[in-house]
């Protein structure tokens, strides 16, 4: 049986402390084979630094996924995300053009423990404000390379519709172990296992603020609601409390997922 544990969207600085105090708890509780993150909003708020992403491998995870904000910090990270031993994979739907090669990997292969397995990120494609590839293309182009290649097959899902992750995993459902929807930043209440042994929910949530707007004070986002007008810029905030940690714990066995359950930490104040 493989042990999953995946947390959300570490969002800058403080919720990188807060990822280092409760997975002690975590690896205690789960006992996970293998971990899996995300570092979208990881160093202040916009992308992720290559010390704040080897700050994560020291932790023993796995791999980090991207989303929207994938190269905020382009000019520090592009050596290393371009790396054989990078831990770090952003959305695989992004155009790729031969003169013009987006950087950075669009899957991880980990191998580790005689174990084999795929992590693919994906952004979706409603209302994402992107020009990109379909991503319900792009992944049976990567499942191509066959299933009976893993013992687990991961997709993350990054997207801005509830429809669109109900989509994807039906789509995926047989194919994949487990399709999960990320973007919103706050947990849904629909984990469950298809008939297929495929798992998924909506979103995963965040590590971050509990009462914020995507991890940010309400000072700093309102305005831009109230108005429309792109002039207020919204500002990452690391001393709102209480902390949250958002996160799934998944069991599979032989290609399987055989449990899903939340993981929801509210940091005492």
């Amino acid at each position: 049986m493989l042990k999953f544990l995946i947390l959300w969207d570490i969002f800058g600085r403080n919720w990188r402390r807060l990822v280092k105090k409760f997975l002690p708890e975590l690896k205690k509780q789960y006992s996970p084979d293998f971990m899996i993150a995300n570092s979208e909003n990881m160093t202040s708020g916009r992308g992720a630094v290559v010390k704040h992403i080897l700050e994560m491998k020291e932790l023993w995870f796995d791999c980090l996924t991207w989303w929207n904000h994938s190269f905020a910090n382009l000019n520090d990270n592009e050596t290393y995300i371009n790396s054989s031993d990078s831990i770090q994979i952003r959305p695989a739907n992004y155009f790729d053009h031969p003169e013009y090669p987006v950087p950075g990997k669009w899957y991880k292969i980990i191998e580790k423990n005689w174990k084999k397995i795929l992590v693919i990120n994906l952004l979706g494609n409603s209302f994402m404000g992107w020009h990109i590839y379909n991503p319900f293309m792009k992944v049976d182009e990567i499942l191509a390379e066959t299933w009976n290649n893993f013992d687990s097959i991961i997709v993350d899902f990054h997207r801005e519709t509830t429809a669109e992750s109900y989509a994807l995993s039906e789509y995926l459902s047989g194919k994949v172990t487990l399709v999960y929807g990320t973007h919103t930043h706050v947990q849904t209440n629909d984990e469950h296992i298809l008939s297929s042994w495929t798992a998924m929910i909506t979103d995963i949530g965040m590590v971050g603020s509990l009462h914020s707007s995507l991890g940010q004070k309400f000072e700093s986002r309102i305005p831009n609601f109230a108005t429309w007008i792109n002039i207020f810029s919204a500002k990452n905030e690391v001393d709102m409390w209480p902390g949250l940690v958002n996160g799934i714990y998944v069991e599979i066995e032989d290609r399987k997922c055989i449990k899903i359950e939340k993981v929801r930490l509210i940091e005492k104040v």
